[in-house]
């Protein structure tokens, strides 16, 4: 019996396309006036010297944005990065710029598996905040009160089993009790490798994979013994 589901964002619940051509141009757009703006606030100092120390370089302002901006254009998931587009996001969708994408098929999904009382939570390379504003801002209204957690880069790698297993000893829940939802071949075996139950999405654009249940929409998805 599944007692909870962890899913992937991007090309999972959100289209690729929506992180691709809105949200990071968006993020990459207001980077340098944001870190301007904000670099002596304690949080944002501390992201800055974070990125000083991925550099392993003594950067002022400047090189720091250059270094972001190489990071985004390379699409690296380093923890500070993805910290400050978050905050960025935050402030385009509270200010009506931005608009979370969820797929059609998601949101009746979500809510009918949590009255079904599943667990949902979501691990992304997006930073914890970017994943509350997105699900927060969607097409579809607030859906955060359908989560129970939300997981980022700080668990470790994606593509790695040990993060998965992470996962599992944070909601306490064993991998066989657990379904995982993505698109990408190597998170889904590193999930497997794990102990937890894995299902690709076939969104648009995604090619299947061999050794994992398979599903297009989230309306599709069959849970293992239903």
């Amino acid at each position: 019996m599944i007692r909870a589901i962890l899913t992937d964002i991007e090309g999972t619940t959100t289209s690729l396309a929506f992180v691709k051509d809105v949200l990071f141009p968006y993020a990459r757009k207001h980077l340098p006036e944001y870190v301007r703006r904000h670099a002596m606030e304690p949080e944002v100092c501390n992201l800055l010297h974070d990125v000083r120390t991925e550099a392993g370089a003594e950067l002022d302002n400047a090189g720091i944005i250059h270094q972001l901006e190489i990071w985004m254009d390379e699409d690296r998931k380093v923890t500070p990065l993805k910290t400050l587009q978050g905050m960025i996001w935050e402030a385009g969708y509270r200010n009506g710029d931005l608009s979370g994408h969820v797929y059609v098929d998601v949101a009746a999904k979500l809510r009918e598996w949590r009255g079904r009382k599943i667990r949902l939570f979501v691990y992304s390379s997006g930073s914890i905040a970017a994943q509350k504003l997105l699900f927060g801002h969607s097409d579809y209204g607030d859906l955060t009160p359908l989560f129970s957690g939300y997981f980022d880069t700080h668990m470790g790698s994606k593509r790695e089993a040990a993060s998965y297993r992470a996962i599992l000893g944070v909601i306490g829940i064993p991998g066989s009790e657990v379904l995982f939802l993505s698109d990408v071949a190597a998170e889904l075996d590193a999930a497997r490798e794990a102990g937890l139950h894995t299902l690709q999405l076939l969104r648009p654009g995604t090619d299947p994979v061999p050794g994992h249940a398979q599903a297009r929409r989230f309306d599709e998805i069959v849970l293992p013994e239903d």
